[in-house]
């Protein structure tokens, strides 16, 4: 009998919003958002430095993360780790939100932020916030050790990542309740800083429902 799965496509409501550096044609801070048989991928990936050489690198973690989706976000680390050896190198944040198991598995390297807010059934402007602690290193030369951490998730739940391209404190006064790419958008019109590619992904957890597969 077919082992049971869940419509990843459906679990999230998603937005992003982000910019290059003024004066850049491209941008090395770009994202991921993949649906698998369990849940959905959700990764943002910061290029180091800004341009061509940055969203080469970028653009390289993406391609092994979009192939390897269903593995764990450990494993797909180490696979971005080998994947880039030679380049410039990126930090990067990853998420997967298990339907079946109503669970956040993330981890992360370097300095993409990552934080989870709780929607305890009722939208809030001020609900309890989970931060995804990082390692510091770069995934492509200096891998650190990582541990996965894992966290229960319940519909409403929001989670934003944000690059170093946004200012420290983006999350305050925000109305959780507002559809995820209109608040991507509020965050980095508000608090991008101008002097950085930036990008900021909201997604908010509509609850895992079980489905024949």
């Amino acid at each position: 009998m077919p082992e049971a799965s869940v419509d990843g496509s459906t679990l999230i409501a998603w937005g992003v919003a982000s910019s290059a550096l003024p004066g850049q044609t491209q941008s090395g801070d770009l994202h991921l958002v993949k649906p698998v048989s369990t849940g959905v991928l959700i990764a943002v990936v910061d290029g180091l430095g800004h341009g061509a050489d940055a969203a080469t690198a970028a653009r390289k973690a993406v391609t092994t993360l979009d192939e390897h989706a269903s593995e764990s976000v450990l494993a797909l680390l180490q696979r971005c780790h080998w994947a880039l050896k030679g380049s410039r190198g990126v930090v990067m944040s990853l998420a997967f939100a298990n339907g079946q198991q109503n669970a956040l598995t993330w981890a992360g390297v370097g300095n993409v932020e990552c934080m989870l807010f709780r929607g305890d059934g009722a939208p809030s402007v001020n609900p309890t916030r989970v931060g995804l602690v990082t390692r510091g290193g770069i995934v492509g030369s200096e891998l650190p050790q990582v541990r996965a951490q894992v966290v229960p998730l319940a519909a409403g739940d929001v989670l934003i990542f944000a690059t170093d391209g946004i200012r420290e404190g983006f999350s305050d006064g925000l109305q959780f309740e507002t559809p995820p790419q209109q608040l991507a958008e509020q965050i980095l019109s508000r608090h991008g800083k101008g002097t950085d590619d930036a990008l900021v992904l909201v997604a908010r957890y509509r609850g895992g429902t079980r489905t024949r597969g």
